[in-house]
C-alpha cells in the first residue's frame, strides 16, 4: 500500500507516499480502509519536533484520525464493510496513523458511524468535532444562555466551536490575531482583533475557549469575570507549558481553568456529534479537498496558513 513515512524531521516539501507493506491484522485490532482524513496541527509538530523524542515508534506513519471502511474485524464487534471513524489513543505516535491507504487500529478507538455525509465531510470531523465537543459541553458545561468567547477562532477547531455553539442558542465572540481574517468569522456574534489582551474586551463573557495556548491563557485568566469557566483546549501560539504558573496567584477567585485532551473518545461521543449535525443541519467547515498523493501540497498549504477550514485528504 502507500503510505507517508517519518524517520527524522521532515520538512513539508519531503511529504510524499511511498510503497510499504500492509499491516497485518491481529486481536483486538480493526484493519480500516482509509477513505479521507484531516489535516491537524498535532501532526505538524510530530513532524518538525516531536519525531526525535525516544517514546514515538520511528519509522511511523502520521495522522491521528481518518473515516474509511472496515476491511477486516478481527475479532471485534465491527463487521467487513461497516462504516467507520478513528482517531487518537496514540494513533499515528505509539502505532501506525492514517496517512496511508489502509491504517490497523486498536478495537476501542474504532467507532460506528452512522451517517448520510460523504467521504470528504465524515473526514472533516473526529478529531475536530470531537475536540470541539469535548471541550464545550464536558469542560465548559455549555448552556444556550452562556456568552461563549473563543480565543483563536480561525482555526478548523474555532469554526467547528462557532458552529456548534450558535446551533445551541449561545452569543459567539470570537478572536483572531490577523485582522485580514475577521471576515472569516462571520458566523459568530461578534469578532475581534486579538493583539494580545483581553482587557476590557471579557464584558459579559461567561465561558472561554482558550485555543491560543499559554501565550495567552494568563491575560484570559487576568480578565475573566467571576464565576466565568476558561477551557484550555488550544497551543496555536506554539508555546506549550507555562514555566513558573503559581494557580493560586494567576487564577482569580471566583474564576474556573480547565482543559481539555482529546484521547478518550467513545462510541456515544461520536453517535452525539453526528446527530447533533443531522439535527442542526451542520455542514462541515472545509477549506479545500486534496488526494492522496497531493498530501505533500496539503501539508505545505496547511503550514503556510493558506486554507482557512478544514483540509481533507481523500484516498
Amino acid at each position: 500500500m502507500k503510505a507517508v513515512v517519518l524517520r527524522q524531521i521532515t520538512k513539508a516539501e519531503e511529504i510524499r507516499p511511498e510503497e510499504v507493506p500492509m499491516p497485518k491484522v491481529r486481536p483486538g485490532w480493526v484493519l480500516i480502509q482509509v477513505k479521507a482524513f484531516g489535516l491537524n496541527h498535532s501532526e505538524q509538530i510530530l513532524r518538525l519536533e516531536e519525531i526525535e523524542e525516544d517514546y514515538i515508534q520511528k519509522p511511523v506513519i502520521p495522522g491521528i484520525e481518518c473515516a474509511g471502511v472496515v476491511e477486516d474485524p478481527s475479532d471485534s464487534a465491527f463487521s467487513k464493510g461497516d462504516t467507520v471513524v478513528a482517531l487518537m489513543g496514540g494513533m499515528g505516535r505509539s502505532y501506525n496513523g492514517s496517512y496511508a491507504q489502509y491504517v490497523l487500529v486498536p478495537a476501542d478507538h474504532v467507532f460506528q458511524a452512522q451517517t448520510e455525509l460523504g467521504w470528504k465531510e465524515l473526514g472533516a470531523l473526529p478529531e475536530t468535532y470531537y475536540t470541539a465537543w469535548g471541550s464545550l459541553f464536558e469542560c465548559l458545561q455549555l448552556k444556550a444562555e452562556d456568552h461563549l468567547l473563543i480565543r483563536g477562532a480561525t482555526c478548523a477547531l474555532g469554526y467547528a466551536a462557532i458552529q456548534i455553539a450558535k446551533a445551541l442558542g449561545c452569543k459567539v465572540t470570537a478572536t483572531t490575531h490577523r485582522v485580514e481574517k475577521l471576515e472569516l468569522l462571520k458566523e459568530a456574534d461578534e469578532a475581534l482583533p486579538d493583539s494580545g489582551s483581553l482587557a476590557g474586551k471579557l464584558g459579559g463573557v461567561t465561558k472561554v475557549l482558550e485555543l491560543v495556548g499559554p501565550k495567552t491563557l494568563r491575560d484570559t485568566l487576568s480578565n475573566a469575570q467571576r464565576g466565568t469557566i476558561v477551557c484550555h483546549t488550544g497551543i496555536l501560539g506554539g508555546l506549550y507549558a507555562l514555566d513558573g504558573f503559581d494557580p493560586i496567584k494567576e487564577i482569580p477567585n471566583g474564576v474556573y481553568l480547565t482543559g481539555f485532551f482529546s484521547n478518550t473518545p467513545t462510541q456515544s461521543d461520536i453517535t452525539n456529534i453526528l446527530d447533533f449535525i443531522k439535527k442542526h443541519k451542520i455542514s462541515p467547515c472545509i477549506g479545500r479537498e486534496y488526494s492522496f498523493l497531493e498530501i505533500g501540497k496539503a501539508v505545505m498549504d496547511m503550514e503556510d496558513g493558506k486554507i482557512n477550514g478544514k483540509i481533507v485528504v481523500s484516498v
